[in-house]
């Protein structure tokens, strides 16, 4: 999960500023179709599921480590 959430955010964040800068990767189009409050809105969320899921992944191998 710490994977996952830590590819999430930084898509997030690139594509955040990236976007500011004019630029919208290749990857990143789709999200700009459904106008620009919407993209925002997406970028935003993929930071926070990217940083909620990076903290449970963190956890979870805390909780493991704490066991052994």
């Amino acid at each position: 999960m710490k994977s996952i959430g830590s590819l999430l955010f930084i898509l997030g964040a690139a594509a955040s500023i990236l976007g500011l800068m004019g630029y919208v990767p290749i990857v990143l189009s789709w999200i700009n179709k459904w106008g620009e409050n919407t993209a925002w809105v997406i970028k935003i969320g993929f930071m926070i599921l990217g940083a909620a899921l990076f903290m449970m992944g963190a956890r979870k191998k805390a909780d493991q480590n704490s066991a052994d």
